[in-house]
C-alpha cells in the first residue's frame, strides 16, 4: 500500500470511529426514579397494597450519597446520584422513618430523625453503609416532617410543620448536649392563598370546599451566606404539589418570600409533582433537588421520587429546571447538560397496542374533590381479533391494564405512529392486588423487549428474562439507538398475581419533521389574577405544547406541559406579580421555535 492510500485508509477508520463515538449513548436518567420503591403499610387494614416514595432527604457524605425516604424500612446509597442501592439497617424504626430528616455534619457524624410516631431519639453513625446507628438518650417532640439543620458553627436548628393552619416552626437543639432544646423556638411562615394561587388546594389548584393548602415538608438550603427556607404545598396527592422557598438572612429568619415560587413545580406531563423534597450539593458544585412525584392511583398516599437541576440565579433565586421532567435527562456528571432534557422524544404515544388477554383495564384521575374518576374500559379487540389497550400509550401513569395470569404467556406489542430511532424505554408496572405489605428483598422484574420495523421480524433489544433487580418504573437505554415501529414486550415473571402496566414509554428520536412555531398565542390574566387563561392556533402533527413561565423575560423558570390540546388554564400565579410567557410545540421529532415572550401584567 503507498502512502497516499495509507493515509486515506487511515482517515476512514478514524472517521469511522469518531462516528461510532457519537453514537454512544450518554449516561442519562429519568423521573419518576428507577428505584425498588418498597410498599406500604398505610391501608394494609383495607388490603390496599401498593409502592410509594416519598419526602425524600438526599445528603452527601464523604463523596457519597445517601437517600431516606418515607415507611421505606431502611435507605438507598449512590456513588453518581443514579444507580442507587438500598441498605437494610440494623437498627431502624419498625415501620420504617416518616417524612424524615437527615444532616452531614462536617463528614464527621450522620443524623437522622424520622419516627413515624412524632416523637423519638435522633440517631448517628458515621458509618451510614454499613447501617449502625446510635441514638441519643434525649427525646426531641415534633420530629415528624421535620429538616434538621446544623450551621457552620455548630449551631442546631429543627425545623417542622405539616397542617393547613399552623405554620412552620423552628426550635434550636443543643447538638453538643443529646440535642436538648435550648429554649428558642419560633413561628415563621405559612401560607398565603388569597395572594399565592399555588398554595391552593387541590388537583389544578382547586377544590369546590376545601381553600386551605397544607404547608409541609420543610427542608434548609444554605448558599453564598443566605438561607432558603424550603416547604411543600398544597397536597401530596395532587399534580401541582410543589416546593417553595423564603429566604433569610440568619437560620432564624425573618424570612422573606422569593418572587420566582414556586421553586419546584411540575404539574404537567406524564407524572406530576416536584414536592416535599430537598436540595442537595453534588461534590462538583451542581445543586440537585429531589421531590415527591404523584402516583396516586391506588391511593392517594402512592407517590415517587423525582431529581431536577437547582440553580441560583444573579438574583440569588433559587430555582429548578423541571422543563421535560419525565423524559430522559443527561445524567448529573455530564460536563455541560446535566439535568438537562436529551432531545430524545416520545415514540411511543398514541401507539397501537395489543395485549395477549384482559382481566380489566381501568382509567383513573384524581378527581376535585380528593376522590377519584373511574371508568372500567369495555373489552376492544382490532379487527384482527387481537385484544385493544388504549392506556398503555395515553400518557397517563393512573390508567392501567391487568392481564389474565403472570407468566411468559403475557405480552404487549405497540406499533408506533411512525418509525424512529430508539434510544431508551420506561416500564411503568402497576400493583394490582399484589397483597404485599412490607419490603421484600426477593423482589424481580423479568422479562423482554423485542423490536421490529415491520411487525414480522424481530430481534431482541433488552434481555432481563433472568434479572435480579426489582424495577417498578424500569428505565432502561440501549447501548446505541436501533431504528424501529414496533415494540414488544415479553412478561416472564413481575411482582404481584398479575402482569399489570400502566404506561410502556419508548424514547428517541423521530425520522420525520418537528413541528411548527405556535402562532395566535394569547394569555389573559382573568379577573382574580392568580389565574390565567391559554388558547393558540393548533400546530399540524404536533403531540404537545410545553407553556414557559416567569418573573422577566429571560427567567422563565416554570414550564406546563400539555398533550393535544390548544387551550389551558392555570391557577397557580401570584396574585400581585407581572409575569412573561411563551409557548413551544412539539411531537416525536423534535421541539419547535419558542414564540415571543409576551409580558402579561
Amino acid at each position: 500500500m503507498n502512502a497516499s492510500k495509507y493515509i486515506f485508509a487511515l482517515v476512514a477508520i478514524l472517521f469511522s470511529s469518531l462516528t461510532k463515538a457519537q453514537e454512544i449513548v450518554p449516561e442519562t436518567y429519568i423521573n419518576p426514579l428507577d428505584i425498588d420503591y418498597s410498599y406500604m403499610v398505610y391501608n394494609s387494614a383495607n388490603n390496599i397494597s401498593y409502592r410509594s416514595g416519598a419526602d425524600p432527604a438526599v445528603i452527601e457524605y464523604r463523596g457519597e450519597y445517601f437517600m431516606f425516604v418515607t415507611r421505606s424500612f431502611g435507605y438507598w446509597h449512590s456513588k453518581d446520584l443514579i444507580n442507587w442501592e438500598f441498605i437494610r439497617p440494623e437498627q431502624w424504626f419498625f415501620e420504617g422513618s416518616n417524612a424524615p430528616t437527615a444532616f452531614n455534619y462536617k463528614d464527621s457524624l450522620v443524623y437522622f430523625a424520622g419516627d413515624p410516631a412524632g416523637y423519638g431519639s435522633i440517631l448517628y453513625t458515621d458509618d451510614p453503609k454499613k447501617g449502625e446507628w446510635t441514638p441519643t438518650a434525649s427525646i426531641s417532640n415534633n420530629i415528624q416532617d421535620s429538616e434538621l439543620f446544623i450551621d457552620d458553627d455548630g449551631k442546631t436548628y429543627l425545623y417542622w410543620g405539616s397542617s393547613n393552619v399552623h405554620p412552620l416552626r423552628v426550635k434550636m437543639l443543643d447538638k453538643d448536649d443529646r440535642f436538648l432544646e435550648t429554649g428558642v423556638k419560633k413561628d415563621l411562615i405559612n401560607l398565603v392563598e388569597e395572594e399565592h394561587g399555588w398554595e391552593r388546594f387541590g388537583e389544578n389548584n382547586f377544590h369546590p370546599t376545601l381553600k386551605e393548602g397544607y404547608m409541609e415538608g420543610a427542608s434548609m438550603t444554605k448558599h453564598d451566606g443566605k438561607y432558603y427556607l424550603q416547604y411543600a404545598a398544597p397536597g401530596t396527592q395532587f399534580n401541582v404539589y410543589a416546593d417553595a422557598a423564603y429566604i433569610g438572612e440568619t437560620p432564624l429568619g425573618p424570612f422573606k418570600y422569593m418572587k420566582n415560587n414556586p421553586m419546584s413545580f411540575k404539574p404537567g406531563g406524564f407524572t406530576n409533582g416536584a414536592g416535599h423534597g430537598v436540595t442537595v450539593k453534588q461534590t462538583n458544585g451542581q445543586y440537585w433537588h429531589f421531590a415527591t412525584m404523584a402516583l396516586a392511583s391506588n391511593s392517594h398516599w402512592e407517590r415517587r421520587l423525582c431529581m431536577f437541576p437547582t440553580y441560583f440565579d444573579d438574583e440569588g433565586l433559587m430555582y429548578t429546571n423541571t422543563s421535560y421532567g419525565d423524559y430522559p435527562l443527561f445524567g448529573p456528571d455530564h460536563p455541560t447538560k446535566a439535568g438537562q432534557h436529551t432531545g430524545w422524544m416520545l415514540l411511543s404515544y398514541k401507539g397501537k397496542a395489543t395485549v395477549s388477554s384482559s382481566k380489566m383495564q381501568v382509567r383513573k384521575s384524581t378527581a376535585t374533590d380528593g376522590d377519584y374518576d373511574i371508568t372500567e374500559m369495555p373489552l376492544e379487540k382490532n379487527s384482527e381479533g387481537e385484544i385493544i389497550s388504549k392506556l398503555l400509550t395515553d400518557e397517563s401513569p393512573k390508567s392501567f391494564w391487568v392481564a389474565d395470569a403472570n407468566d411468559d404467556k403475557q405480552w404487549v406489542e405497540i406499533e408506533m405512529l411512525a418509525p424512529g430511532n430508539i434510544y431508551a424505554f420506561q416500564l411503568n408496572f402497576h400493583d394490582q392486588d399484589s397483597e404485599i405489605y412490607t419490603r421484600i428483598d426477593s423482589l424481580r422484574h423479568r422479562f423482554t423487549l423485542e423490536i421490529s420495523e415491520d411487525g414480522k421480524n424481530w430481534k431482541t433489544a433488552v434481555d432481563r428474562s433472568n434479572s435480579y433487580e426489582d424495577a417498578p418504573n424500569a428505565y432502561i437505554t440501549l447501548n446505541e439507538p436501533v431504528k424501529a415501529k414496533y415494540v414488544r414486550y415479553n412478561n416472564v415473571k413481575v411482582p404481584g398475581n398479575n402482569l399489570a402496566l400502566s404506561e410502556i414509554r419508548v424514547f428517541g428520536k423521530g425520522l420525520g419533521k418537528k413541528p411548527a412555531k405556535v402562532k395566535g398565542f394569547m394569555v389573559t390574566r382573568e379577573e382574580d389574577r392568580r389565574d390565567a387563561s391559554f388558547e393558540w392556533e393548533p400546530v399540524k402533527g404536533a403531540q404537545g405544547y410545553n407553556i414557559r413561565w416567569g418573573i422577566a423575560p429571560d427567567k422563565l423558570y416554570q414550564s406546563w406541559l400539555i398533550y393535544d390540546k390548544n387551550e389551558h388554564f392555570m391557577r397557580n400565579l401570584d396574585r400581585d406579580t407581572k409575569y412573561y410567557f411563551s409557548i413551544e410545540a412539539f411531537n416525536e421529532n423534535g421541539i419547535s421555535e419558542r414564540t415571543e415572550v409576551q409580558e402579561v401584567k
